[in-house]
């Protein structure tokens, strides 16, 4: 059973179910998504620094791309990483910019102590308003979310491509895709409460003070199991960083059910190319710190057998700061006996409902 524990969000004391079992490796675990947010701390940043599957895929690219030329590093964070990794590839000099004002004091701190430092210029903010010359030959940009587009990397990087980037100019990654297969929540958190990891309120809290109120946050899931699916995955979100890339975009999908369950929403996960050719990396499937994200689009379970079949739309449009997407989901569940069940969703990046469905009734309760 999940225990109630309380945190408080400008004065407002707010209770949240929680799973307080301790952390345990490959144990499934509910976290809200963070990446999308100014919250960054050393344990976020270690996880990605020390994320073999996404630093192997970004040196490789950059040993290819970086020599010889002039490289942007956008989202550097308080390592300097791949404007380090740049410059030791064999880039001329590295522009890193980083939007986190903690962050950036820490980056500043370590410049002196990198050999050769001249290689490497700081800049503080946002790079879609900051100005600077010459332009890059490469920018690398690692502000892929756990939903490909939900750290804003499709506006940033289409703002790069026109305004920082020499014409052919390449972009590291080289393509995105999210995927998302249908699921029940709870068969993602086997034999465990439907409640928040207790390691992960802090950054709960932290999400709703920089927004100054609650709001239903999109739904990390660690180490869920990959039989808990009820589909095979389809491409609902594609980000070609070097090629058509858009900044809003709508798909369609059809998810054919493979086996019987239940189905209360889709789970949705990474691929990532840093390189056109090579094997994507895949979230679902590998150790990495990009984990799924689980989007609800029925309040109840529906049966489903297999080859009933889920049509889904997927919508991704700017929110009002111009950089990150909101996302509208809608989907029809055909089953074999001829009835449709329909099921949607609006998650904006910010804002929006706060216990609209049941799914975060729960997770918030009132009492």
């Amino acid at each position: 059973m999940p225990t109630i524990q309380k945190i408080e969000t400008h004065g407002r004391p707010l209770r949240v179910s929680v799973d307080a079992e301790p952390k345990q490796e490959g144990r499934p675990a509910l976290w809200p998504s963070v990446g999308e947010y100014p919250i960054y701390d050393p344990f976020l940043y270690t996880t990605m620094t020390t994320d073999d599957e996404r630093n192997q895929r970004f040196r490789t690219a950059l040993s290819q791309l970086a020599p010889d030329r002039r490289v942007l590093d956008i989202g550097t964070g308080q390592d300097l990483l791949w404007a380090r990794e740049s410059v030791q590839a064999g880039a001329r000099h590295a522009v890193a910019v980083e939007v986190i004002e903690d962050a950036f004091h820490k980056a500043a701190a370590s410049l002196p102590a990198l050999t050769p430092q001249d290689r490497i210029t700081l800049l503080l903010g946002e790079s879609t308003s900051l100005h600077f010359a010459p332009r890059a030959d490469v920018c690398v940009a690692e502000i892929i979310g756990s939903l490909a587009g939900a750290e804003g990397a499709a506006a940033v990087l289409a703002d790069a491509r026109s305004r920082h980037l020499e014409p052919g100019g390449l972009v590291i990654p080289h393509r995105a895709v999210t995927l998302a297969a249908a699921v029940r929540l709870c068969d993602l958190l086997p034999e465990q409460p439907v409640a928040f990891a207790e390691a992960s309120l802090p950054y709960l809290q932290n999400i709703f003070d920089w927004h100054r109120k609650p709001f239903d946050v999109r739904l990390r899931v660690e180490n869920p199991p990959a039989d808990a699916l009820l589909s095979e995955g389809g491409p609902v979100e594609v980000l070609d960083f070097n090629g058509d890339l858009q900044t809003e975009q709508r798909t369609a999908t059809r998810l054919v059910i493979t086996r019987p369950g239940h189905m209360d929403g889709v789970l949705t996960w990474l691929n990532l190319w840093c390189l056109p050719d090579e094997a994507p990396l895949d979230a679902l499937h590998m150790k990495t710190n990009w984990a799924t994200i689980y989007l609800p689009l029925f309040d109840g379970p529906v049966p489903v057998t297999p080859g009933d079949i889920v049509e889904l739309s997927f919508a991704a449009s700017l929110s009002d700061d111009g950089v990150h997407p909101d996302y509208q989901l809608d989907a029809v569940l055909h089953t074999a006996d001829g009835q449709q069940h329909h099921g949607s969703l609006e998650s904006p990046h910010h804002g929006g409902a706060f216990r609209a469905r049941a799914i975060y009734r729960a997770l918030f309760p009132t009492s």
